[in-house]
């Protein structure tokens, strides 16, 4: 089963980085963040990739190529030009398209564009800055057992600001809390079926709005509820969130 990723955005409120690189490129722990989604779902058994680049898409493309060559010992023959490239037991079985779904594509005709890619079967598709720790294999069987076009995982919020508890006009604490109760959003890490694709009409074609909506309205979504670790990347304060975690070994989403 295929996953698709979209990488293709702007990342304009995290522009301190993404002036310079796309948001799937920004770094948490030394590798791009685009790195630790990829590794999540091959951790479960998803090892086949198609990425839609748009921004700065050659950085991915770059990436892509050299997390596989460098990533071994090499072997350079200056007389013929042979390279050979040794991965020992580090070797990654991953196969990898990254698709240019140029630069102003919405979600969803960048999706629709990786058609090509994910072929006439159902596959999974997740957005390049968000890392979770959702039971991918879970989620697909949740999938399988509802027999509809469209699952989404169904998060609650991380708290952006802590809150204050009242007793009358007196605060009486001052809690920082990791969830809120501020009800279910969508968090990405869903699973399609190729007749999706039907309903996504062009590149101005936007998944949620367009595509989502229109689905529930016709009873062909579903929420899978997940309860664990979930966390976007939309500011500089969330990726040193992010970032804090990793270094102090407190990552709930490394799975692997």
């Amino acid at each position: 089963m295929k996953v698709a990723i979209l990488a293709g955005g702007l990342g304009t409120r995290l522009a301190e980085e993404t002036e310079v690189r796309p948001k799937p490129m920004v770094e948490v722990g030394g590798r791009p963040i685009l790195w630790h989604i990829m590794k999540h779902y091959a951790c479960h058994g998803f090892r086949e990739f198609a990425i839609a680049a748009g921004y700065k898409g050659d950085m991915i493309k770059r990436f892509v190529l050299d997390d596989h060559t460098l990533s071994g010992n090499i072997r350079v023959d200056f007389a013929t030009g042979d390279v050979r490239v040794d991965h020992g037991e580090e070797r990654t079985d991953w196969v990898v398209h990254v698709v240019d779904t140029g630069a102003t594509s919405q979600t969803g005709g960048r999706l629709k564009r990786l058609q090509r890619v994910i072929g006439d079967e159902t596959f999974l598709a997740t957005y390049g800055d968000g890392v979770s720790n959702v039971d991918l294999n879970a989620l697909v069987a949740f999938h399988k057992a509802h027999g509809r076009i469209a699952t989404v995982t169904a998060v609650r919020p991380p708290a952006r600001f802590g809150a204050l508890i009242f007793d009358g006009d007196n605060v009486q604490r001052f809690s920082e809390k990791p969830q809120t109760g501020e009800g279910w959003i969508n968090g990405g890490f869903f699973v399609f079926e190729p007749k999706l694709f039907d309903y996504i009409d062009g590149d101005d074609c936007v998944l949620e709005a367009d595509v989502l909506e229109r689905l529930a309205s016709e009873g062909q979504l579903v929420g899978y509820r997940h309860e664990g670790f979930w966390q976007c990347m939309d500011t500089l304060r969330e990726r040193r969130l992010l970032e804090s975690l990793w270094a102090e070994q407190r990552a709930p989403w490394k799975v692997w």
